[in-house]
């Protein structure tokens, strides 16, 4: 450092008092000016502009349904159609697609029946597929400014953004309705607020402070609100702000009051904010979507009389209490929605394993509705079956008898193994009925939301568990289906263990009945008509909970073998793509594939990062300290942030039973180029700090340039596979195959 004279410090010194004046003139004028200071990078900008432009380029094509914008599409169209749909993910990344699409004009109407059918003229497909492609294209900044924020320099952020840019699986992901691009959006966004927000410890509760944080609370929960596995980036995130607020405590300067108010403060962010934009997204969603369709057979009875037409058209108007001589049936409240049923047949004498069972009157479960779903409500000591004048309401309590409305058999269980599974009793119809037995007809109603509806029994609302007196166990729906003996229905058991979901049932129809004569009951049954009518009120809440209820532990997903189905070991290596689309007409198609460069030399770059971690982590222990303070620092940093981030949005797949894809990979894949970029800067530092000879480093630059240009090679040939405009012939598909295992679709005579 060069010594400053008296002069020059005097110069300095009324330097500084003539800026301190010019200071308070500027604050003083802040009234009559406000001003806006606006900082671009131009690395930032660049991505931006570039990776917008290539997904932007022929977004209209294919002009037909592309993999899994068979099912998004039509979750848009029943938004402008108002119909309520059911999906295990959240609505957000859906709800900005419709509100584009509803700008755009687009009337629901298609009807996305297949992949591969071609979209009408009236459908806006641009406008469609504009949400993904734009949080695609914003990803890229995004990604920089995340490297930048771990300390690295922009030449780094700019190589992660090149590598992303690059990434052919993230270029298709981004072209078609898909939620992938939001996802990955909000949850770097959020990673990105709180690796600001961790800078500002120092200065607790100014305006920085507060707007990181609960800018962080909301674009986290938001890509919950996309896809529940954003939980996965949310869980990384609470775990960066714990270990930032674990650094606090090391703080003696802080006072424990301090410390507390800090800790509140984080916390009343971090749940107000979740809480109310979870809501408001969900309030939404349950406002728009408020008429019946196809997929409200998933909710409870009360939940589908809540939509407007559908089950409300039916059971609105309805008598309200069940009482002796109702004519109801008995929907299954959890799960997949079936009607308790019985039919005239018996079950066979013995099962295909020997065992013998009662030879009654099978009793099932229905997933369809059906005459022989109704059943008579009968008190024990009443031999009509007719509703009297006052009713006669059945309570929480009381102990009734079923009897089945087209064959007049009562609802029987007793101590013999049912026919699917063993370890319940069978609940049959009992063919002698009128004549013994009556004790094991018995069932107790047990009204487990009385709290409530009340203690009277109230179709839809009342929520209902029939415990058979004689053994106290309760009706249960097994889930498991019948032989060609018992018409492939689902079979009915009762069950020692009462508290369960599939013991709960609910009255959904309900008519009372008029006619003593066994033959006017069945003509009523068949013959009787409801009048259509207004829907059945239900609050947001109760509609909210049972939503949540149903997409956290209803599994409508199967787990069955698909041919472009993958394990996550196969992944890192990029062993198995996925066929998207293919021409009917060439072999131009669209396949998931990533840039295989990219993809193999960041696991590389993983493995070669925990590496030097338990290589570092050895020596230091060992108190022999290689790296400069500022470089582990910044080593360090990857460690806590970008590795964590890929193992937690990784190794949970492998304990998840489910048909899993390669675009699953995708949020870790991004965690793990980043790691990529950040390895290289300090490989390269490590070179030039520690090896003398200035000629490495100049060769380490090559390397790394002629490396880009064969990334960017690859992306170039692979386009024509994320775009799927390219008639491609047989020697092109063939010439793309690089892997036996890529199963790109081929039609062998289409000859180019």
């Amino acid at each position: 450092m060069e010594l400053v004279n008296s002069k020059e410090k005097e110069k300095l010194v009324k330097n500084g008092l003539h800026n301190d004046e010019k200071e308070i003139e500027e604050q003083k004028q802040c009234h009559k000016s406000l001003k806006v200071h606006i900082e671009l990078d131009c690395i930032a900008v660049t991505l931006f502009l570039v990776g917008l432009c290539m997904r932007l380029y022929h977004l209209e094509e294919p002009k037909s349904i592309v993999f899994d914008e068979l099912h998004y599409g039509k979750f848009v169209g029943m938004y402008m159609k108002r119909i309520f749909f059911f999906d295990q993910h959240p609505p957000f990344g859906k709800q900005l697609v419709a509100a584009v699409a509803y700008l755009a004009g687009f009337d629901g109407e298609f009807k996305f029946d297949s992949i591969g059918s071609p979209y009408p003229a009236s459908v806006p497909i641009f406008a469609l597929r504009l949400v993904p492609a734009i949080s695609g294209a914003l990803l890229l900044p995004v990604a920089y400014h995340v490297v930048l924020e771990l300390g690295f320099s922009q030449w780094t952020g700019a190589l992660a953004g090149f590598f992303l840019l690059c990434d052919n699986a993230l270029l298709t992901q981004s072209r078609f309705i898909l939620m992938e691009p939001m996802l990955l959006l909000l949850s770097l966004l959020g990673l990105l607020c709180v690796l600001k927000f961790r800078k500002l410890r120092e200065q607790p509760y100014s305006v920085k402070w507060w707007l990181w944080l609960s800018l962080a609370a909301t674009f986290l929960t938001l890509a919950v609100c996309v896809k529940y596995i954003g939980g996965l980036t949310y869980s990384l995130c609470m775990a960066i702000l714990l270990r930032d607020y674990w650094h606090l405590l090391g703080n003696r300067s802080l006072p424990s009051g301090a410390l507390l108010r800090q800790f509140a403060g984080r916390l009343c962010v971090l749940i107000a904010i979740p809480s109310a934009v979870y809501l408001a997204v969900f309030y939404v969603h349950l406002s728009v979507l408020n008429h019946a369709g196809p997929h409200d057979t998933i909710m409870t009875s009360a939940f589908q009389a809540s939509l407007e037409g559908g089950l409300a058209s039916i059971t609105h108007g309805q008598p309200l209490q069940v009482a002796h001589g109702s004519q109801i049936t008995l929907r299954h409240t959890h799960g997949r929605p079936c009607w308790l049923h019985s039919h005239d047949a018996v079950y066979p004498i013995r099962y295909s394993d020997a065992r013998g069972s009662s030879h009654q009157q099978q009793v099932t479960c229905y997933t369809f509705k059906d005459v022989n779903n109704w059943w008579i409500v009968k008190r024990p000591d009443r031999n009509d079956m007719v509703v009297s004048e006052p009713v006669d309401a059945i309570q929480h309590g009381d102990v009734i008898q079923l009897v089945h409305g087209i064959t007049s058999r009562a609802l029987n269980s007793h101590d013999v193994a049912a026919a699917m599974s063993p370890h319940n009793q069978e609940v049959s119809c009992y063919i002698d009925y009128n004549v013994s037995m009556s004790a094991q007809n018995l069932w107790r109603v047990e009204i487990i939301n009385e709290d409530q509806t009340g203690k009277v029994w109230h179709a839809i609302r009342s929520m209902v568990r029939l415990v058979h007196v004689n053994t106290s166990q309760a009706l249960k729906f097994s889930g498991r289906q019948l032989p060609d003996w018992g018409f492939h229905q689902h079979e009915v058991v009762t069950d020692k263990h009462l508290v369960q979901d599939d013991t709960v049932w609910n009255v959904e129809e309900h008519r009372y009945t008029k006619a003593e004569d066994q033959k006017e009951r069945e003509r009523e049954l068949v013959n009787a008509e409801m009048i259509p009518m207004s829907a059945t009120k239900l609050t947001f809440w109760d509609k909210f909970l049972e939503l949540q209820y149903k997409m956290l532990f209803s599994n409508t997903e199967s787990v069955q073998n698909h041919m472009y189905s993958s394990d996550p070991l196969e992944w890192p290596l990029l062993t198995r793509g996925v066929a998207y689309w293919v021409s009917r007409d060439s072999n131009a198609q669209v396949h998931l594939l990533g840039n295989i460069i990219v993809w193999w030399s960041a696991s590389m770059g993983v493995v070669v990062y925990s590496m030097l971690l338990v290589w570092y982590t050895l020596r230091r222990r060992r108190a022999c300290y290689d790296l400069p303070d500022y470089l582990w620092t910044q080593f360090v940093s990857i460690g806590e942030v970008l590795l964590p981030g890929y193992l937690i949005h990784y190794l949970p797949f492998f304990l998840m039973d489910r048909t899993l894809f390669l675009h699953h990979y995708l949020p870790a894949c991004v965690f793990k180029v980043l790691l990529l970029a950040a390895t290289v800067e300090h490989i390269y530092l490590l070179l030039r700090n520690h090896i003398k000879f200035k000629m490495v480093s100049v060769v380490f630059q090559m390397v790394i340039f002629v490396w880009l240009l064969i990334i960017l090679w690859v992306f170039r040939k692979f386009c024509v596979l994320s775009y799927g405009t390219t008639a491609l012939s047989v020697n092109d598909v063939l010439s793309l195959r690089w892997r036996w295992s890529w199963h790109l679709i081929l039609h062998r005579n289409v000859h180019l």
